[in-house]
């Protein structure tokens, strides 16, 4: 299994190729980072804003944002600043957009076959799907930033350790922000299912060759400006649900 932050730079080098032209705008906001090319594409990643540093200036890079290559901002994508990697992975994002041809749209569940006999691990709290997951699964464990158990949420550090014992594993694509993603990908290789999901999900398929993943879930946004003014105003996946269109792609 790749070392941490190794995918990020799998991607990095996947679409360096395509890093044409320059980002038009970057919205850092407290709930998601957003980054929009020249020709309107746009891409979002989560901010992680408990993660960040730097006082009042929290973002280190040069400035502006806006104007800077492409190619350069999606290299970001690698940095071990989360706010630094957020940009990146936005770019990413707008690069990749609308997304392959082949993917689907729709919410995940409609494209996940659980059984009642699945023990499903979720690594990062997706409320919208809980109630769903428990309904048609045997059991699940949410992992999450917590110092106690909490009921079936268990703090983040138990998901290596119980993450084997899963049949299918749901994993926030935030982890590729603080290049926590490998270890957990080498503890899900027995899993039947294994989906990376969230807004941050680069639907690269490429990418994640040689590893457990079996789906990429995450959006394509439809609507470039009204997405940004959404994250300039701390806004999250409820105000921008309407902007985007879910994707699924089937990796095997």
């Amino acid at each position: 299994m790749p070392e941490p932050g190794a995918l990020a730079r799998k991607l990095t080098a996947a679409l360096a190729c395509q890093a044409q032209g320059r980002v038009a705008q970057v919205v850092v906001g407290l709930g998601y980072t957003a980054a929009m090319l020249e020709d309107g594409r746009a891409g979002v990643a989560y901010t992680l804003r408990d993660q960040v540093q730097g006082g009042c200036g929290v973002f280190q890079g040069r400035r502006p944002l806006a104007g800077q290559g492409a190619a350069e901002l999606l290299g970001l994508a690698v940095s071990r600043d989360p706010l630094e990697a957020a940009v990146g992975l936005a770019v990413a994002g707008a690069l990749l957009s609308p997304g392959p041809a082949e993917a689907t749209t729709g919410d995940v569940l409609d494209h996940l076959d659980l059984q009642p006999e699945d023990t499903v691990g979720m690594v990062g709290y997706f409320g919208p799907l809980v109630p769903e997951m428990r309904r048609r699964a045997g059991r699940l464990v949410i992992f999450e930033r917590v110092d106690l158990p909490q009921g079936d949420i268990l703090p983040q550090e138990r998901a290596r350790d119980l993450l084997p014992r899963c049949r299918v594993a749901i994993i926030s694509a935030t982890t590729l922000l603080n290049q926590t993603l490998e270890p957990l990908l080498e503890a899900c290789a027995a899993c039947r299912e294994v989906v990376l999901l969230g807004p941050s999900t680069p639907l690269c398929p490429q990418v994640f060759a040689g590893t457990p993943v079996t789906m990429l879930s995450g959006v394509a946004v439809r609507d470039a400006p009204a997405l940004l003014q959404v994250v300039a105003e701390a806004g999250g996946t409820r105000q921008f649900s309407r902007l985007v269109d879910k994707k699924n792609l089937r990796l095997r």
